[in-house]
């Protein structure tokens, strides 16, 4: 069993998603694990190396252009995000029967475990929240606390993608404790957010944006 249908919900099995880049990875399957003796784990090298690029070159558009560049690397990322999430949701429809927190958990599960390739421990809290542990994320040995930012541009494009089709409106998404800022986990809540949190996550993404800002004009990156 792969580590993303590691689920003991019933309705799990009635959660459908797509697999993104499908004809890409139709072939690795197919073609190179199938039939070479390629190691799968060098995919971790080649995909760190293009996080590492990413933030790379975040940094040094804030550097050089300031906002106007960094507001440039962030729609590309929120765009890339928002691809993702209509790949994986893709003509596909709301079980019949399925609530909104098993929406949201079962949406989290194959955004950490397919996209993100990480491993999780998830929880359906209550109708309004659900939350997850993050055990291992394979950015988790490189990126800064401060360069999981790139992440939440990603994840923007995604919700926005999920929120296109109708659902999970008015669910929001925050952090509470990260591997690299020194914890054990990274562990997230996702809940159905009243009117004066709808925009936590945007808000806080500002924050970090100006910040960084602050950083490159000050030289400390």
């Amino acid at each position: 069993m792969a580590h993303y249908d590691h689920r003991e919900e019933e309705s799990w099995s009635r959660f459908k998603f797509n697999f993104p880049y499908t004809e890409g990875l139709m072939r690795l399957r197919e073609e190179v694990l199938g039939k070479t003796d390629f190691d799968p784990s060098v995919l971790w090298v080649w995909g760190t190396m293009q996080a590492m690029a990413v933030i790379r070159v975040l940094k040094a558009c804030e550097r050089e252009f300031g906002e106007e560049g960094q507001r440039v690397v962030r729609e590309a990322l929120v765009e890339v995000g928002r691809d993702v999430g209509r790949q994986m949701m893709g003509g596909l429809e709301r079980p019949e029967g399925m609530s909104d927190a098993e929406m949201a958990s079962f949406f989290a599960t194959v955004v950490n475990c397919v996209a993100y390739a990480s491993l999780e421990k998830p929880s359906i809290d209550s109708e309004d929240e659900v939350s997850f542990h993050i055990l291992w994320c394979p950015h988790q040995d490189c990126y800064s606390a401060f360069d999981c930012r790139v992440q939440r541009y990603f994840v923007q494009g995604m919700l926005e993608a999920v929120k296109e089709r109708g659902l999970l409106e008015g669910w929001q998404v925050r952090f509470t404790q990260t591997i690299p800022a020194g914890a054990d986990t990274c562990r997230f809540v996702l809940w159905r957010a009243p009117d004066d949190e709808k925009s936590q996550w945007e808000k806080y993404s500002e924050q970090l944006e100006r910040k960084a800002l602050e950083m490159a004009r000050e030289g400390r990156r």
